[in-house]
């Protein structure tokens, strides 16, 4: 593994992890008038075109043609569909149908489900220092969000069944990008795997405005849309791909743990909430762990 592109990873996952953080803020206003699949149907189209034009004036410049087999669009097509098809439809459903707490709180999950996964579909290995690695950033993580504001009621067992399902499932995702991305063009595949939720997101969609309709469209809405599809879809999709192709799935995984730290950041900036000295140990313990698994 080169120490440069190590980093580069490293920093794209961060990345990645701190555009969805900071995504929070802009989805709560779009969707207010754009429901949750007609949205992420939106978000998945303008990300692969953004990607696809990209990959157009790449090949221009280096004078190629994009070869596109069929093994090579099913493969990236079905690991788009399980990470944009089933993990974000898990996700907006327990969104809705628990609380938005929960659902930071039991998305957390996911690193340990990649460390889960990895040694089966990847077979690295779950070494003691990954391991020691995901449980200091995890207790980091949940100093953050404070499992005290998570709610356990009865009423709320579908929508966290549902956020867990969503963990799972975007583990499973992460780990086949690290799987396709060893003998793919990751541009292209990225791509390919923004389409694979297409088909399940417009049918929902195509549902979803035929039952609530669409509110008015601001101007302000398009920016948030613009935002939504080409720095939290094209951009981010592509920075969280690139990060899982450099690095070992453990590790990667575990800068996803970013989310929570730069949500709450940017919470006491625009809407003045509070950081409590929790909140610092949480981000300070999940900067151990990540810095933990990169020393290896």
């Amino acid at each position: 593994m080169h120490k440069h592109h190590a980093f580069a990873g490293l920093i794209s996952g961060l990345g990645a992890a701190a555009i969805w953080g900071g995504m929070y803020v802009v989805s709560k206003v779009v969707l207010e008038v754009i429901p949750p699949f007609s949205l992420l149907t939106l978000r998945l189209i303008m990300g692969a075109i953004v990607l696809g034009i990209v990959i157009y004036f790449r090949n221009k410049r280096a004078g190629t043609k994009l070869v596109l087999t069929k093994e090579f669009f099913w493969k990236s097509f079905l690991v788009g569909f399980v990470g944009y098809g089933i993990s974000l439809g898990f996700q907006f459903v327990g969104t809705k149908l628990s609380t938005a707490s929960n659902g930071s709180l039991v998305t957390s999950a996911t690193p340990a489900f990649v460390l889960i996964f990895a040694p089966f579909l990847l077979g690295e290995k779950s070494t003691p220092r990954r391991i020691i690695a995901l449980v200091i950033s995890t207790l980091g993580v949940l100093a953050v969000i404070d499992p005290r504001n998570a709610e356990l009621s009865p009423s709320l067992f579908w929508g966290n069944m549902s956020l867990l399902a969503a963990a799972l499932t975007w583990a499973l995702y992460s780990v086949l990008v690290r799987k396709v991305s060893q003998s793919m063009d990751l541009l292209t595949s990225s791509t390919i795997m923004l389409l694979g939720g297409v088909p399940s997101s417009i049918a929902l969609g195509i549902w979803e405005v035929n039952t609530q309709g669409i509110g008015t469209i601001t101007p302000w809405i398009i920016g948030g849309l613009l935002f939504l599809g080409i720095i939290s879809t094209a951009i981010a999709m592509f920075l969280w791909n690139y990060a899982f192709a450099e690095l070992p799935a453990a590790v990667a995984s575990l800068t996803f743990f970013a989310q929570p730290v730069v949500g709450t950041l940017l919470g006491w900036f625009f809407l003045a909430e509070k950081i409590t000295p929790l909140f610092l140990a949480g981000g300070t313990l999940i900067s151990i762990g990540i810095l933990i698994a990169t020393r290896e």
